[in-house]
């Protein structure tokens, strides 16, 4: 696997951007008529994409001139090529986004956190509230309103618990793996002046995928006995809005397509399918019939920022339940969840939601960020967020006789790995999970609920599945005749 830099026994170090651009997007299906002006509608990858493995990745490519995707190509009966990358500059994560004392970093040793000592200035803290609350002196009463904010609730003692746990794991194995990047060249110190290049993203890509759907409960019902369970693409680009949420749509060929939804261009790369839905839309997903070996979820977990923010909507506990993934699981399913660092969602993925779907918990990993430099991107102790997240992986335990028969076919999982890795700049744009592949047999089926990019040989779920996959997050590297 290309997008993974180094393997060690502690995990891996990985190249997002370099999976992003596995395929080498080639525009070259155009022909255009002499004199003519030619519309690019397809684009195909530089290799066929199942000569490699589904999870596989080449090096990336960098650089190359902004192109305005609106724009057409004149040709005189000549094949156009047009490759697209991902813009680079979304990984140009040079810098920790908080400075971090220096013995948090990978580089250099570090003290254990001391969780009694914590709990021993929380409680002191508690103490000393109580006892300037029977004064009724109104400074004092001031005072502790302030110093509330200070005192550890159980939630956070909890969190806290748990990164005294997995801190020596995290901080060793990223150690060991950052040097290994510092050698090979991949990861470098450097004192360059910052980059010019902006990252914003033009506004016009916040196109409202999330309103679309709702938008979708408002159309007329679909006739299920009639309707197509899947839209194969062919050469259009554009596709009305009631076909595209009524049925999951399949690249089937060797070549990307372009498609146009509300007047904007999306990437679909080949070998890929996926449903733009919400989560009371699923059927079309069911309809499709298929069980799937891997499934990788995403939720949109309920938090005090991402109430404020208002960012993108969150689902309950409840909700996320009621996902039916053991109708779409095949037997021995490996499910993967991404989980945020409140103990909360941690319990409740391996307490409740693994249960009800009949899914063995077998192991927690985590995605660790640092920057180009192999910094973390935040203090690793700190105490508002941390520079890593966690998976929950497990094993769907359903269909019980055919999962016997096909249990020797099961490869064991590692209790802990890392996944170390410089991250996207865009909001929740989670690395692939190319590394699984050191675990499941060839050719199978993998699916991401939540999802909000696409992957050839997976199918994708989401109220915003197309979200990364919008032309404008692509920079055209070369055109050539």
């Amino acid at each position: 696997m290309m997008s993974v830099v180094h393997r060690l026994t502690a995990g891996w170090l990985v190249d997002h951007l370099s999976f992003i651009n596995q395929c080498g997007y080639e525009i070259c299906d155009s022909f255009a008529h002499p004199g003519g002006v030619t519309h690019s509608t397809s684009v195909t990858s530089t290799e066929n994409y199942y000569s490699i493995s589904t999870f596989a990745a080449t090096p990336s490519s960098s650089g190359g001139p902004p192109y305005d995707p609106g724009d057409v190509v004149e040709a005189e009966g000549k094949r156009t090529k047009m490759r697209y990358v991902f813009r680079e500059e979304f990984f140009d994560i040079s810098k920790p986004h908080i400075a971090a004392a220096c013995e948090e970093q990978p580089c250099q040793g570090c003290p254990e956190v001391s969780l009694t000592g914590i709990k021993a200035n929380s409680n002191r803290e508690e103490y000393q509230e109580g006892a300037k609350s029977d004064t009724g002196d109104s400074f004092a009463i001031a005072r502790k309103k302030r110093k509330r904010k200070c005192v550890f609730n159980q939630g956070e003692l909890d969190a806290l618990e748990y990164h005294s746990n997995v801190r020596k794991l995290i901080l060793e194995g990223t150690l060991h793996l950052v040097q290994e990047g510092l050698k090979s060249g991949f990861l470098h110190h450097t004192t360059a002046k910052p980059s010019s290049r902006k990252n914003n993203v033009p506004q016009h890509i916040v196109c409202g995928l999330a309103e679309l759907c709702e938008m979708a409960k408002q159309f007329p019902a679909v006739d299920e006995s009639d309707h197509q369970a899947v839209h194969v693409l062919e050469e259009e680009i554009s596709r009305a809005e009631q076909d595209l949420l009524s049925c999951v749509t399949e690249n089937s060929s060797n070549c990307a397509k372009i498609i146009v939804l509300m007047g904007q261009k999306y990437l679909v790369p080949p070998k890929s399918s996926f449903l733009l839905s919400d989560i009371s839309c699923l059927q079309p997903l069911l309809n499709y019939k298929k069980r799937y070996d891997v499934i990788v979820i995403d939720p949109p977990w309920e938090n005090k920022s991402v109430k404020r923010s208002n960012r993108y909507s969150h689902l309950s506990s409840w909700q996320i339940k009621q996902i039916p993934v053991p109708a779409l699981a095949a037997p021995n399913c490996l499910v993967v969840t991404w989980v945020t660092n409140r103990q909360k969602h941690l319990h409740f993925v391996k307490d409740e939601l693994y249960p009800h779907w009949s899914v063995k918990t077998l192991a927690e990993w985590h995605w660790v960020k640092i920057t180009t430099a192999g910094e973390f991107v935040l203090p690793l102790d700190s105490l508002h967020k941390k520079p890593y997240e966690v998976l929950v992986l497990g094993r769907f335990q359903g269909h019980a006789k055919e999962a016997l028969r096909k249990s020797e076919c099961v490869l064991p999982i590692p209790e802990h790995q890392l996944i170390v890795s410089i991250p996207c700049s865009l909001h929740s744009h989670k690395p692939p999970l190319a590394v699984l592949a050191e675990f499941i047999k060839p050719d199978v089926e993998c699916l991401e609920l939540f999802a909000r990019n696409l992957q050839p040989g997976w199918t994708s779920w989401g109220n915003e599945v197309l979200k990364f996959q919008h032309i404008d997050y692509f920079t055209l590297l070369q055109k050539e005749n």
